[in-house]
């Protein structure tokens, strides 16, 4: 699935659980992190453009260092020393991380049917053993978007609810501004 949809699906699922702002943002931030094991599609991509010799970082590297046992206990253990509630926010950062995980055995396969996308649980350390589902659906398949809809739908119904959607972790003055814009449309709909 997209980082998009992975910090959705994180945020979604976990932020009530988490009390204060920041570990809430912590806790959604490493539901995306196992992708920073993707970022050589960047690289890929710059060599390709300049006419520099080709790499193939992205899926050299992808789904191998952050995708599996050792990254989510870095992750928590970043997010432990970071957060105010730190056993509590690691805890669920390692529960996010493991939602990416099972997003992305869902919907992450090529183009092809049998471009399945697996996980080495144990990588780096090992390789021998791969998580895979036959079942899988396109990463741009109509199922992630229908998912990635859902999400921003709860996403929006939740902030005119409590007040704050994920966008304060960027910004909270955009994130008022939209809260107020949504509960303004949700007076306008719930006086019909």
């Amino acid at each position: 699935m997209s980082p998009i949809t992975h910090l959705l699906v994180g945020w979604t699922v976990l932020e009530k659980a988490v009390p204060e702002r920041r570990d809430k943002a912590i806790v959604a931030i490493a539901g995306v992190l196992p992708d920073l094991d993707g970022l050589g599609i960047v690289i890929d991509f710059a060599t390709r453009t300049l006419g520099l010799p080709e790499t193939d970082y992205y899926q050299a590297f992808h789904r191998l260092y952050g995708h599996g046992l050792a990254a989510a206990l870095v992750f928590a253990l970043v997010a432990f020393t970071a957060a105010h509630r730190r056993l509590l926010t690691a805890a669920l950062s390692f529960v996010a991380v493991h939602l990416h995980f099972a997003c992305d055995l869902l919907g992450s396969r090529g183009n092809g049917p049998d471009d399945i996308w697996g996980i080495w649980y144990f990588a780096p350390l090992s390789t021998a053993h791969e998580i895979a589902w036959t079942g899988q659906w396109p990463l741009v398949g109509w199922q992630n978007m229908l998912i990635t809809a859902v999400l921003i739908g709860l996403v929006l119904e939740r902030a005119a609810r409590r007040g704050y959607s994920p966008l304060v972790m960027v910004s909270p003055r955009a994130d008022r501004e939209l809260v107020a814009v949504l509960r303004k449309w949700r007076g306008i709909h719930s006086d019909r």
